[in-house]
């Protein structure tokens, strides 16, 4: 007997890859070294000075299994929306929780809705428990919510996924439109609502948590990964009626968190006058690369994140030669892989030298797929 017999029928089908390929990965591959690391949606302006102060101090004590329970974190979010601890699950980034979720409610051949094109690593975590994707094209490059409901409706779909504001596009809906589709959903139906770019989003798009805390099929996903720079510190949260939130117990990983990024994540929640200072950073980061597309004559889409997606004007071939074009230049950055929207790019902001670095190699990577195409 192989030890791959030994696996579940299930795992024996899943190819061996994940959603995405690290920049680490092709420094590796292609002998190449990322010299603007703008493709990851990380915040490259890094956490506050009081967090890594936090996390250094933290450091003594990771001998120490971090709290099982994760009280101290949960109290303090809970304090700081206004709602009670026990309405608060924490997890390993929201990527964690997605798989958590997954476990919790799908079994080979449940129907699972969600956008065609949108965040590939729920798609994964979906496909690791044998559910069944049903997808809906985007419509002018946003998720179409009309035509999310139609497909729950068709197939009394369990789970939904939605993100607002939207990973890859950048777009986003209001936040009255995001509580009439959660409301409009069927009882037996769960709203996965990702807001893991809610900090940078416009006024108006993220629900107050009162609208949506009482409504039992919806879970609010958060972190700590976006706009206060904790990336590398996998500290997501899920918000949520008691119910759902106490479901987390049921299957997580009660040690999974380090105590290291739980006192970050504290640290973090501190000091909201740096994460004002990082959000105007990223709106001016945000014009910073649409300027530089414009000038390139590309044309960059509005956005509620961290990133610009920008619209190369012809497809996906056209994108990935030059998304691997900025790679010979040493600047990382990644594309959506569904057409259309793989018709265009994503750049991540970032500090100053990294935009400069894009500013000087796009012209020359565009003239040199320009003579090749």
């Amino acid at each position: 007997m192989s030890a791959f017999s030994r696996f579940t029928a299930l795992a024996q089908t899943l190819p061996s890859t994940v959603p995405f390929v690290g920049p680490e990965a092709i420094e590796r591959n292609r002998g190449l070294a990322v010299k603007a690391r703008i493709g990851a949606n990380e915040s490259g302006f890094g956490p506050a000075p009081s967090v890594l102060e936090a996390m250094r101090a933290a450091a003594e004590t990771t001998w120490m299994y971090s709290d099982p329970e994760n009280f101290e974190l949960r109290e303090a979010l809970a304090l700081a929306h206004g709602i009670s601890r026990d309405n608060i699950a924490i997890g390993g980034g929201i990527d964690g929780l997605l798989g958590e979720i997954a476990r919790l409610i799908i079994e080979p051949g449940t129907p699972v809705v969600t956008s065609l094109g949108g965040y590939p690593t729920f798609n994964y975590h979906v496909n690791g428990f044998g559910g069944r994707l049903v997808t809906v094209p985007y419509i002018g490059d946003k998720e179409d919510l009309s035509g999310l409901l139609d497909a729950v409706r068709r197939e009394n779909a369990p789970l939904v996924y939605f993100a607002n504001p939207d990973n890859p596009m950048g777009s986003w809906w209001d936040a009255d439109s995001v509580v009439s589709f959660a409301r409009a959903l069927p009882e037996t139906t769960l709203l996965i609502l990702d807001e893991a770019y809610g900090e940078t989003a416009p006024a108006g798009t993220i629900p107050a948590i009162s609208a949506l805390i009482g409504q039992p099929n919806v879970l609010r996903m958060r972190t700590f990964s976006k706009a206060y720079g904790l990336a590398g510190a996998r500290v997501g949260y899920a918000i949520g009626t008691l119910g759902n939130a106490e479901a987390f117990d049921k299957i997580r990983n009660h040690f999974g968190m380090a105590r290291v990024s739980v006192q970050a994540a504290l640290a973090a929640l501190k000091d909201q006058a740096y994460l004002a200072d990082v959000i105007a950073r990223i709106g001016a980061s945000r014009e910073r690369i649409s300027g530089i597309a414009r000038s390139n004559g590309l044309l960059p889409l509005a956005s509620a994140t961290n990133f610009v997606t920008v619209d190369c004007g012809r497809d996906g071939i056209r994108a990935k030669a030059i998304v691997d074009g900025l790679m010979e230049h040493g600047v990382f950055i990644r594309m959506p892989g569904i057409a259309p929207l793989n018709r265009c790019i994503r750049i991540s902001v970032g500090p100053e030298n990294d935009m400069a670095l894009l500013e000087a190699a796009l012209p020359e990577v565009l003239r040199a797929v320009g003579s090749r195409q």
